[in-house]
């Protein structure tokens, strides 16, 4: 890892405006001055995975029985306080590793959100494809906030003021309505409500995606045009 880059990933700018961060971040500092010394942030980091895998058990599981989705509900917790508590822990005893530790939770984002979505679409409420389309407007809204991390120096958070503690908030309610109405053909022929909810929600990740590249390409080229 080369120094300017380091030197990149210490300085970014967190861009975070969702509904729920001023009250998430309260609770944050709350739970860092109480977590035991022996609570790592690389531990919460696979703690979060830990969830994360907990979440797709739950969704298989679920085609044995709906009851098993209040695993998949429990997992979201669980991958919840790992994920957003490794960072916050981290800052919080002044303990950063600002490239190791960008490199190693966005990369196990990744593999979280995997998990998560091909649960679904192993489950008997949400179709692989509708999932993987999903999987695929993630990713892209990922790879936009991984360069704009690199080429701007801010690394966005959130979108339409929504982030991942909204979503997670979604999702759950998703699954309780999984739990409540059952799964089977609606009113879209093999396609179910949780198909066009799931599907729908990957599609507006792909338009932002395009209309984000589409407004920092316009900046960039303004950046540069004023240096020349």
């Amino acid at each position: 890892m080369t120094d300017s880059l380091q030197g990149a990933t210490a300085a970014l700018d967190r861009i975070q405006q969702n509904f729920l961060a001023n009250a998430e971040r309260k609770l944050l500092t709350w739970l860092c001055g109480r977590m035991p010394a022996w609570v790592t942030p690389d531990l919460l980091t696979l703690w979060g995975v830990i969830g994360a895998l907990m979440t797709f058990t739950g969704y298989v599981a679920s085609n044995l029985g709906s009851a098993w989705l209040l695993l998949a509900i429990a997992g979201y917790v669980v991958q919840w306080f790992g994920d957003s508590m490794d960072g916050s822990l981290a800052r919080y005893r002044h303990i950063e590793r600002p490239s190791y530790g960008y490199f190693i939770d966005h990369s196990c984002d990744g593999l979280v959100v995997l998990l998560i979505l091909a649960g679904m679409g192993l489950s008997p409420f949400v179709t692989m494809d509708v999932a993987m389309v999903a999987l695929a407007g993630y990713l892209l809204l990922s790879i936009h906030a991984y360069l704009s991390a690199r080429v701007l120096g801010e690394f966005k958070l959130s979108y339409l003021s929504a982030g991942p503690t909204e979503l997670r908030l979604m999702l759950i309610a998703l699954t309780v309505m999984m739990m409540e109405l059952g799964f089977g053909p609606g009113l879209f022929g093999t396609w179910s409500g949780f198909d066009i909810f799931v599907g729908t929600v990957g599609a507006i990740l792909i338009i932002l995606f395009i209309a984000q590249t589409l407004v920092t390409g316009r900046r960039l080229a303004r950046q540069e045009e004023s240096r020349r």
